[in-house]
């Protein structure tokens, strides 16, 4: 009975997929650490419709592209390479890259430094006219302004931060994990992992510059290790997922003073976890608003929570295994109707439908084969 119920749910997201209208296909590419396996960034093929997606093939070779953002025309990609050196100097990188809409290859624009060392997360604003890095190394952020032809320009501004935190392993200094701009396109939050603290800059998306807010920050609970950050799309919520400690915070957020307050803080594992390692990774909210996701890498599992509407506040909805090992990241597609696993340390992908009704997520039993799989987005296929 159980199976009936899931096969029927996702045939059901299926047909609503189709009667909206939408071509249904995407194209998703994957970042990666490059090694033995890997050599770059992968594409691969999505079917909205159905949740069918095709086989992973290189788009272009670079090193350890481990983050992408999508430029909002989507003929351009960008990504972080977690390296040490550019150009023969101790630099991390940023590259710019080119989008053929029917292949699916990538043509390389240009580098530019990073502006720190060990960028690990990039974002473009919605005006697509700057590109935020975070850099987990250095503890620094920078943005780096994008021209019409989707070149980056060097850095306009870069922010260093300081301060430690409550663990003398992982807390000794600053280690920028993000960096998100609101849905108003005003303020970039950055969450920074040593500090425990959410870091709120105001954003001039015409300069590309950024500068510090007053309030400066919001924190979450000592040792916590804030990671990533998602906003719900009417932006009065934000969810930071916590990696050290297994946690999702809950925050209101005032969009005209860029200012986050708790509302909560709710353990991302069942209460009979008996693991002794877990860390969390990514952090969605599903478009409808109604939901928000944590990935756990040890329990090996993404945890489903309901949003109450008015309060932001969370309500336990189910686990479920991603089929694989160490969920780095996860993303949902475009029609909220999908969601693929990138299970890092077991070189696959999952596909998971998800009930709209309830949150759930429900295997399809589809799995792909992409190496070291790290990242996810998706861009509109020709």
């Amino acid at each position: 009975m159980k199976r009936l119920c899931l096969s029927t749910v996702c045939l059901l997201a299926s047909w609503v997929s189709l009667q909206a209208g939408s071509p249904g296909y995407y194209l998703v590419y994957f970042g990666t650490y490059t090694g033995a396996k890997s050599k770059g960034i992968y594409v691969a093929r999505f079917d909205s419709a159905t949740g069918t997606l095709g086989a992973a093939e290189l788009a272009v070779e670079t090193k350890s592209p481990s983050f992408l953002a999508v430029h909002p025309n989507e003929r351009f990609l960008y990504a972080v390479g977690e390296a040490t050196t550019l150009d023969g100097k101790r630099s991390g990188g940023v590259s710019a890259f080119a989008l053929d809409p029917r292949s699916g290859k990538l043509s390389l624009l240009n580098q530019q430094p990073s502006g720190g060392l060990g960028p690990c997360h990039v974002e473009v604003d919605k005006t697509g006219r700057s590109l935020l890095v975070a850099n987990y190394g250095s503890g620094c952020i920078a943005s780096l302004p994008i021209r019409k032809d989707g070149r980056l320009g060097e850095p306009a501004s870069t922010l260093q931060h300081a301060g430690s935190s409550v663990n003398p392993q992982r807390q000794a200094g600053p280690h920028a994990h993000c960096i998100n701009v609101d849905p108003a396109n005003r303020f970039a939050l950055v969450c920074d992992l040593g500090l425990d603290q959410v870091l709120v800059y105001r954003l001039d998306a015409s300069r590309a510059l950024l500068t510090a807010n007053d309030p400066p920050f919001a924190s979450v609970k000592p040792g916590a290790g804030p990671r990533h950050l998602a906003f719900r799309p009417d932006g009065r919520f934000a969810f930071v997922v916590n990696e050290m400690a297994s946690t999702l915070a809950a925050f209101a957020y005032d969009a005209k003073r860029g200012a986050l307050t708790e509302v909560e803080t709710v353990s991302t594992l069942p209460a009979d976890f008996a693991g002794a390692n877990n860390s969390c990774a990514e952090v969605a909210v599903h478009p409808s608003g109604k939901f928000v996701y944590g990935s756990n890498r040890g329990h090996d599992s993404i945890v489903a929570f309901a949003v109450e509407g008015k309060s932001g506040r969370l309500s336990y909805v189910a686990h479920q295994a991603t089929g694989g090992k160490t969920p780095r990241h996860f993303a949902l597609d475009p029609t909220g109707r999908w969601l693929l696993a990138e299970n890092q340390a077991s070189d696959n992908v999952t596909v998971f439908c998800l009930d709209p009704a309830s949150g759930r997520l429900l295997s399809t039993g589809r799995t792909v084969e992409v190496p070291s799989p790290v990242c996810a987005v998706f861009v509109s296929s020709k």
